[in-house]
């Protein structure tokens, strides 16, 4: 997972893109990077770390001009030491053009192939967002070529957008910039990656324009939620703020990543016109049904979440099984989320340092735990020791989600079943394994209801996680191999810090 911001005003945009990526930190914690465009010159810099740290007061003052994309990284296609694959990425024809991307392909072999060998491009990464820049970038070519004009056209753009859909299979929410004209923006035709439109209007009547993957990333914008961009469609935006959109896909349809609900996605978002927090609280209200089905309620002193995520569940979920609601494990703030850490030895030892239990909250009481998900259960078994250590009695568990039984190949990082806690195992067989007393998951049913009513149009969900159904019909066994033995061979891409005006400008490494 990973989040993308793309914003086209009428004052520098600096300062308003590091302040939209940093409500977007969420997604992404591995890399950052800004791009801002001053007519025909592009001004990059991207390095590996959270936002705070890439970008510092000299980096901020090249960052010239008041059109500009960014993006923070989560990897799950490439290497994820190596900087280079740090976005976005940049292309210099035709015109130039800078991409950055949420999601992942699923024929990025073939892309890679058809751009290297039949198009003579070059992919210097493993990165799949650079296949699929590289891909735009030749349809847009191709485009300006056949109609026989050196000025691109809006219909030029909107077509080359048509055409990738018909090529590129996967998930996709995409900003990308073209030196001189504009910003561009396009979701995949199943909307599987959240992508949102957002507007400011000044005192003088001018609107800007921001596309972001979540709405929270306005909140720190100033600006305002104005819509979703809708499977299949693509914006451009000039750089003199002129707009316009098109529908480029045959068959779209609205199937957003259950997912995003449940864990990715912060709380104050709406992606998909469903508002994520009463999702969540929904969420509780259903699971609070089931735990009362397979738990001896009776037997249950008190609800706890696992913070942060799981907390307005487990709200709801207390307040419908008339038991208290205590917080008894307290966060660490400056440890990032463990889900999106690379490496199960990382995601291990973090949990320790993440979470501190409270004693006095546990001692002698039976204590139902509520998580957003269960996926790898290295968390779950590392919170069980530390409440069982604090004098629990007894202790049970309720996933907000159902059981993760399938590798997801959509932008999320659990891409082999060996990994999953749930592949292969019943519930009673889960919690021996977290070594938990009873063990509760969500009815996927039930999820995917709750956020439907909050969005009757929502024609269904990339549930593939949780269902083995891939919505892109093109994921089979073998597929699925490789992208086990795939993960399982290192990269030797070499890491390093990226900083370029294209002109390149270099800087010492002394902070302002």
């Amino acid at each position: 997972m990973c989040g993308v911001l793309g914003m086209v005003a009428y004052q520098p945009v600096n300062q308003s893109l590091y302040d939209g990526l940093q409500m977007l930190q969420h997604r992404g914690q591995d890399a950052a990077g800004i791009v801002t465009v001053e007519g025909n010159i592009f001004h990059m810099h991207k390095g590996k770390g959270m936002v705070r740290d890439v970008f510092r007061t000299r980096n901020m003052r090249d960052l010239t001009g008041h059109a500009g994309i960014a993006h923070v990284r989560y990897p799950t296609a490439g290497n994820a030491e190596s900087t280079a694959e740090a976005q976005p990425f940049y292309v210099s024809s035709p015109f130039g053009i800078v991409l950055a991307h949420n999601g992942n392909l699923t024929n990025t072999a073939e892309l890679y192939e058809n751009v290297c060998n039949k198009h003579l491009r070059h992919i210097n990464t493993r990165s799949d967002s650079e296949v699929l820049l590289n891909v735009f970038a030749h349809e847009l070519r191709r485009e300006v070529t056949d109609s026989d004009s050196s000025i691109l056209s809006v219909d030029n753009i909107f077509n080359a957008v048509a055409k990738l859909h018909k090529r590129v299979r996967g998930a996709y929410g995409v900003v990308a910039m073209i030196a001189g004209y504009g910003l561009v923006a396009f979701r995949d035709p199943f909307g599987i990656r959240p992508l949102v439109l957002g507007t400011q209007t000044d005192e003088n009547g001018k609107t800007a324009y921001a596309i972001a993957s979540e709405s929270v990333a306005f909140n720190g914008m100033a600006f305002d939620l104005d819509r979703d961009i809708a499977p299949g469609e693509a914006v451009f935006i000039t750089l003199d703020g002129r707009f316009f959109s098109r529908q480029c896909a045959e068959n779209p349809q609205v199937s957003p990543c259950l997912f995003e609900y449940v864990y990715f996605a912060r709380p104050d978002s709406v992606i998909d016109n469903v508002s994520v927090y009463q999702s969540r609280l929904n969420m509780g209200i259903t699971l609070a049904e089931k735990v009362k089905r397979e738990l001896p309620i009776d037997d249950i002193d008190v609800v706890m979440p696992i913070p942060d995520t799981s907390r307005p569940s487990a709200m709801e979920l207390a307040h419908h099984l008339g038991k208290p609601y205590r917080e008894g494990l307290i966060k660490n703030r400056y440890i990032g989320r463990t889900f999106i850490m690379p490496g199960q030895a990382t995601r291990k030892k973090s949990v320790r340092q993440k979470l501190s239990p409270m004693e006095s909250e546990f001692k002698g009481k039976s204590v139902l735990l509520v998580d957003d998900s269960i996926v790898r259960g290295t968390t779950s078994r590392e919170i069980v020791e530390m409440v069982r250590a604090s004098g629990a009695r007894k202790v049970y568990f309720a996933s907000a989600a159902p059981e993760v039984r399938f590798p997801n190949v959509y932008g999320i990082d659990m891409p082999t079943r060996e990994e999953l806690i749930a592949n292969g195992r019943s519930n009673d067989d889960i919690a021996r394994e977290i070594g938990a007393d009873g063990c509760v998951f969500q009815d996927l049913a039930e999820l995917e209801q709750v956020v439907k009513k909050l969005n009757p149009d929502i024609a269904g969900f990339d549930a593939s996680c949780f269902n083995g159904c891939y919505l892109t019909g093109d994921i089979d066994e073998e597929y699925l191999q490789k992208l086990s033995d795939d993960k399982s061979s290192p990269s030797t891409v070499p890491a390093g810090e990226i900083h370029t005006a294209i002109r390149i400008n270099n800087h010492s490494d002394e902070e302002e």
